[in-house]
């Protein structure tokens, strides 16, 4: 084996106090595809964006070639060779493709100005390379979403990329792509290019890549040669952590049927054969904890909008809740018929962070505090203080801003508002992600308390652990379809591993 072109030496980044990543070291080698394998939030991402620039360390070092480097940017790191392919698309919509390839770095003639000819004819061989045949001056809001990866795949090529990390980068294209995508990566291995894959599709990963390197919790847990490992002990090391004590007494909990979803299918908004939720049928009762794991992209958040009613015109199959029938066709159908919705986003789509905590707390339910327009402020007041208390939520007074409080308080600000609507069935997405451990122990004894209270309640969470702690019941959804069922003594973190990770035919 040659020299490593790029070594993580002791490698370490907190966030006020609290760790993402643990003293990694790790070699990558050129002409290689290092698969680099973990669950969501075990350190993948924030180590990627540490090598490209994004981040810097807290402890460690980053060596390239040999030599110690700490890019103060992407940029800087992509002039010396090493590119990052973002599992989220960084293109800019209204603008070209060529004038997305050469953003930052574009190309120009003897008078200083633009040079469009040079670049559109470079941007030409960059897509006949990736076999996408589509005219430069495209403005890529008019591109399929696989096209648009194949334009941030084709931007990675412009550089001399030594390194190229790639994020993810099967998760928006077809198979057809897939297939071509394989034949450029073998390509640029064979040219010494050193490539880190990221990929929670196991599959793909035996196919492409020749060593793995597996983090969890922040930590380094294995690395290999991918043909002498198999699927079983990827998934092991994956997940192969001690598990708190339930949480839940299991199977006392389910009541009568609250809710029963058939045939429920959400279709793609863009890519009109595909869909994001696709044929799922399950029941939920009074009482009950009903928890949906999945990995990202799978549709675990698409499930509850599609219940919530906010896609409407792609949404087909029917649901019941309390036995009844009920077309919910918005958010307001939604409310009436007892949902409520906990978005996994609490800043951007929970609360109004300029306004106070009073404020947010009615604004799901003015009705009951307003009459004739007119919002009566003692009974916003006495709202608001009813759920400070309930949910213990540390605010000095009801009239500060959202802004100005910790993250567990202000998710319980929007579980507050959520509750003030009365619902029967209430949706959490995420409901424990970026706040703290104490205020994670409050929101799962809340969750205790309103199923014993005879509440039917959904649970979206990334974290397994969490899932099994939380949940009676649990669904696993894969690439949209539902691919998992288990009662809480059945689950275990592997067996829902090995049905989050089942492919499409």
């Amino acid at each position: 084996m040659s020299k490593p072109i790029l070594e993580i030496k002791n490698v370490s980044k907190d966030f006020s106090g609290v760790y993402a990543l643990k003293n990694i070291d790790m070699q990558i080698f050129p002409g290689m595809v290092t698969a680099v394998i973990g669950e969501n939030g075990a350190g993948k991402s924030t180590l990627m964006k540490i090598i490209s620039g994004v981040y810097t360390t807290s402890e460690g070092q980053v060596l390239l070639n040999g030599e110690v480097v700490a890019f103060k940017n992407p940029k800087e790191a992509a002039e010396k060779g090493v590119v990052i392919i973002h599992q989220e698309l960084s293109l800019i919509p209204h603008l070209s493709i060529t004038e997305n390839l050469f953003l930052g770095q574009e190309l120009t003639n003897s008078l200083g100005l633009l040079d469009y000819p040079r670049m559109h004819k470079k941007s030409r061989e960059l897509l006949g390379l990736l076999k996408l045949d589509v005219d430069p001056k495209t403005p890529v809001n008019l591109l399929r979403v696989g096209q648009q990866q194949l334009v941030e795949i084709a931007r990675a090529l412009l550089f001399d990329s030594k390194v190229l990390i790639m994020d993810e980068p099967t998760s928006a294209i077809s198979d057809s792509e897939v297939e071509l995508l394989f034949s450029i990566i073998r390509d640029l291995t064979a040219k010494g290019v050193a490539i880190l894959y990221i990929s929670h599709k196991l599959k793909e990963l035996f196919e492409i890549a020749s060593r793995f390197e597996v983090l969890r919790d922040g930590e380094k847990v294995g690395t290999g040669i991918m043909q002498e490992t198999d699927h079983d002990k990827l998934i092991g090391m994956m997940v192969g952590r001690e598990l708190s004590g339930s949480l839940r007494d299991a199977g006392v909990h389910s009541g009568e049927e609250v809710l029963r979803v058939e045939n429920l299918s959400f279709q793609h908004p863009e890519k009109k054969s595909d869909y994001l939720v696709n044929n799922v049928s399950f029941t939920l009762h009074k009482g009950e904890v009903l928890g949906i794991a999945g990995l990202m992209g799978a549709g675990r958040t698409e499930l509850l909008e599609a219940l919530f009613g906010l896609h409407p015109k792609l949404i087909s199959g029917e649901v019941y809740i309390e036995n009844k029938k009920v077309r919910i066709k918005n958010v307001g159908d939604a409310i009436n018929a007892g949902l409520a919705l906990v978005p996994e986003d609490r800043k951007l789509q929970g609360l109004i962070l300029n306004m106070d905590v009073s404020k947010n707390t009615s604004l799901a339910n003015l009705d009951s505090v307003s009459k004739y327009g007119i919002i009566n402020k003692k009974k916003e007041n006495q709202l608001s203080i009813e759920f400070i208390n309930k949910l213990n939520t540390k605010v000095p007074t009801p009239r500060i801003e959202v802004q100005k409080l910790s993250g567990g308080n202000q998710q319980k600000v929007v579980i507050a508002k959520w509750l003030a609507t009365n619902p029967k069935i209430l949706l959490l997405d995420e409901p424990t992600r970026g706040i703290d451990v104490g205020a994670k122990a409050e929101i799962y004894k809340l969750i205790n308390e309103l199923a014993e209270q005879g509440m039917g309640i959904i649970v979206v969470s990334s974290e397994l652990p969490e899932i099994l702690a939380i949940s009676d019941n649990i669904l696993v959804l894969s690439e949209s379809k539902l691919t998992g069922q288990f009662t809480h003594s059945e689950a275990s973190e592997e067996k829902l591993m090995q049905a989050a990770l089942v492919e499409k035919e």
